[in-house]
C-alpha cells in the first residue's frame, strides 16, 4: 500500500463518521437552530474529508481540481444558506427562546427600531 492509500484509507471513514454524526445531531436535537447547526457544521467538514480522501487517488492535481472547486462551493453556500434560514425562522417565530442562551438577534433588532425612531424624529422637526 502506499500512502495516498493509507491517507484515503484514514479520510474517506472519517468524513463518513463525520457525516454519521451530523446525521444523528439532525434527528437528536430538540430545536431548529440545533438542528440547523447540526446539519451543516458536520456535514461540511465531512464532505471535505470526503472529497479530500477521493482526490489523493485521482491520477494527478487536475484531475482534482473540480473537487476543489466543490469544497469552495460548499464553504461558501452553506453557512450562508443557514444564516438565511436561521434568520427567516427567527423572524416567523419558528425558534424557541427557551434554548437560546444570548439572543442577539432580538438585541440587533430592537436597537435598529431605537434608530429608527430617533432619526424619524428629527426628520420631523
Amino acid at each position: 500500500m502506499t500512502a495516498a492509500d493509507w491517507t484515503t484509507a484514514v479520510l474517506l471513514p472519517l468524513g463518513a463518521l463525520f457525516a454519521l454524526i451530523g446525521t444523528i445531531g439532525l434527528v437528536r436535537f430538540p430545536t431548529l437552530l440545533g438542528r440547523m447547526h447540526a446539519a451543516t457544521k458536520p456535514d461540511t467538514v465531512g464532505l471535505v474529508l470526503l472529497l479530500l480522501g477521493a482526490a489523493f487517488q485521482l491520477p494527478g492535481v487536475g484531475a482534482a481540481a473540480p473537487l476543489v472547486l466543490v469544497v469552495l462551493f460548499q464553504f461558501v453556500t452553506v453557512p450562508v444558506l443557514a444564516q438565511t434560514l436561521g434568520r427567516v425562522a427567527y423572524s416567523r417565530g419558528e425558534t424557541s427562546n427557551d434554548h437560546l442562551v444570548l439572543d442577539e438577534l432580538n438585541e440587533a433588532i430592537e436597537l435598529a427600531k431605537k434608530d429608527a425612531g430617533n432619526s424619524g424624529g428629527e426628520q420631523d422637526r
